[in-house]
């Protein structure tokens, strides 16, 4: 029977995936909703429901700059865990 080597940061590195994917979600959700609204005065996805809970227009660019901030955190995380990781 052989062993298999388990990854050292197996549970930090599916935390940082998950960082980046809902980052971009939010990013693309966000400003994608706030430019659709100025630009062709409807709304869709985050911008429908932020206006069907009666809340200002500016919270979809709050949604997208949530998305920012999670993208920074998953760049910081990556590249401070490859800076760490000695080369072979």
């Amino acid at each position: 029977m052989t062993k298999q080597l388990k990854k050292p940061n197996s549970h930090s590195s599916s935390s940082e995936g998950l960082l980046w994917l809902f980052g971009a979600i939010l990013a693309v959700q966000g400003f994608g909703s706030a430019i659709t609204e100025a630009g062709w005065d409807t709304s869709f996805g985050v911008s429908g429901l932020l206006r069907a809970a009666h809340l200002p227009e500016w919270t979809t660019l709050l949604v997208g700059l949530a998305g920012v901030a999670l993208l920074g955190m998953a760049a910081r995380t990556h590249y401070t865990r490859r800076r760490a990781t000695p080369r072979t």
